[in-house]
């Protein structure tokens, strides 16, 4: 086994072809808050499925996740998970050592943390994103 700690799923991820009618979808159907975000977001679709803490936006409710919507496109079609990892750097390589591939280069998203996608071995695309520090 390479890592023995268990790194979290902490955010889940969807593709949108119409905005506007999946916020109404989500928003009608559970009750999930839904906000859309700006260009400076990438037009980022936000959902909050669960209740956060004001100081660390972090769900509250152990197990619970938010998420997002983001537009859908010709190589982006399925939903996808994001993994909380302490050190993006570090885990690029322990991903590639399990057998993963990494997608295009480490991101860092305002607020948010460093970002990176990967696949796993049976070619599911994965995020990775090494929180702010709170």
């Amino acid at each position: 086994m390479i890592t023995k700690k268990r790194n979290p799923v902490v955010h889940f991820e969807m593709p949108a072809k119409d905005k506007k009618r999946v916020k109404t979808f989500y928003e009608e159907a559970f009750g999930w808050g839904m906000n859309q975000l700006g260009k400076d977001m990438g037009e980022y679709l936000l959902a909050t499925t669960t209740e956060t803490d004001p100081k660390t936006e972090r769900a509250i409710t152990p197990g619970a996740i938010n998420g997002g919507f983001f537009e859908s496109g010709e190589y982006v079609t399925v939903p996808h998970l994001v993994i909380s990892v302490d050190n993006l750097k570090e885990h690029i390589k322990i991903v590639r050592k399990a057998g993963g591939k990494i997608l295009g280069e480490p991101m860092d998203i305002p607020g948010i943390g460093k970002f990176v996608m990967f696949t796993d071995t049976e070619d599911n695309r994965v995020g990775m994103l090494e929180p702010v520090k709170m």
